[in-house]
């Protein structure tokens, strides 16, 4: 437990979505109660999860909606509003950054913790999916700026904490420092519950596929560099269905170009996403994962996974008795794996019901809150 004395505050980006790492933001929530989030804007109609939190937002709250999704745009706006923040009445500050969290100032007295989910995805990963070719090149300049600004920020924390070894490699990458790991937390407690919620009597399905004799799920936000796309094509053809659980900017997109065997889903009860994962044959993963929290959703329910083999999925998958690999993110490689799979699958089921929960308990909540409690309780590191 944290030292009763000890005042808490958490920071995240944005607060606009439902999603893994909301589901940490939560666990971390259960352990500070008392402490407020503090981000650069908050829409409760997309993160109904957060109504009830105590939430300080920026003066990006305030911002015409298309500044705030836009990243271009937003450069010039979302480090000055982490960089505004007040943190001296707090001991601890812990902020859980994919971005700009990480950048908060915060005095000698106050000791910063920093979650970091990957190094900022739009300047060092995936610059043209977010912002396009054209963008990009006409745009070098501001985006050599922004990269030199987040190495900066990179070292304000006073410890960072890696969500997986993947991200702690591209940490090293980008930002020349290589963090310790503590994964993320998988509320075993939970999802038992949840569990034993749909094997109710009176539990009734939400999601109309009971009439599908034989379907594959994806679970992801339908952004680019999830790379959801390239799954709806490969089952172009084919006589089973797949199931795409999300929403993002590329809904739209997706379903125009969907064939009549892809069903979308969204804003779906964690008991009806558990009734899909019990029923699917498989959960494809075509994206490069920075940790992979749906793998271990999908493998509690006994649910093997087919996945891109980069990236997080290859630390929350066991290959060959859980879920296999496909090695290139193609729609060919993807029908290529559903062959494989269709040879092994009555294996891989078996096997996963099997060890599917005992692997999602490796990454349990117990061990997350322990670790990190650990860390908020030892002294501050000196600086050099």
């Amino acid at each position: 437990m944290v030292q009763k004395e000890k005042k808490v505050a958490i920071v995240y980006d944005w607060i606009d979505k439902w999603g893994g790492v909301e589901r940490l933001l939560l666990v971390l929530h259960h352990m500070f109660p008392s402490a407020p989030f503090f981000t650069s804007y908050v829409d409760l109609q997309s993160a109904r999860w957060a109504r009830g939190i105590h939430i300080k937002s920026s003066f990006i709250q305030h911002l015409p909606r298309f500044i705030k999704k836009s990243r271009l745009l937003s450069f010039f706006f979302y480090p000055l509003a982490f960089e505004s923040f007040d943190f001296s009445e707090y001991d601890t500050v812990i902020s859980v950054s994919s971005s700009f969290a990480k950048s908060i100032i915060t005095k000698p007295n106050t000791h910063h913790i920093c979650i970091l989910l990957t190094p900022t995805r739009y300047l060092w990963l995936y610059p043209t999916q977010y912002l396009g070719v054209f963008l990009v090149s006409i745009s070098a300049k501001i985006i050599d700026f922004f990269k030199k600004w987040d190495k900066i920020a990179s070292r304000r924390p006073d410890n960072t904490i890696a969500i997986s070894h993947e991200v702690s490699k591209r940490c090293l990458k980008y930002y020349g420092f290589c963090p310790p790991v503590i994964y993320p937390p998988f509320d075993l407690q939970y999802w038992v519950k949840v569990k034993k919620s749909i094997l109710d009597s009176n539990y009734s399905q939400n999601t109309n596929v009971t009439h599908l004799k034989q379907f594959y799920l994806v679970v992801a936000r339908l952004e680019p560099y999830k790379k959801v796309d390239v799954v709806i094509r490969a089952f172009k053809g084919r006589k089973d269905h797949l199931v795409v659980v999300g929403k993002g900017s590329l809904l739209q997109k997706m379903k125009r170009r969907a064939g009549k065997n892809v069903l979308f889903m969204e804003d779906l009860s964690d008991e009806d996403l558990g009734s899909l994962y019990s029923n699917a044959q498989a959960l494809i993963m075509p994206q490069h994962e920075d940790f992979g929290y749906v793998a271990l959703e999908a493998q509690f329910f006994g649910c093997p996974v087919i996945a891109y083999d980069k990236g997080g999925s290859k630390e929350t998958i066991m290959d060959g008795k859980t879920g296999i690999f496909f090695h290139e993110q193609t729609h060919t490689k993807i029908r290529a794996a559903l062959e494989r799979w269709d040879k092994i699958s009555y294996n891989l089921r078996h096997h996963t019901r099997q060890y599917g929960e005992e692997n999602a308990t490796f990454f349990s909540k117990e061990h997350f809150e322990k670790s990190l409690y650990r860390i908020i309780n030892c002294d501050k590191p000196k600086q050099a």
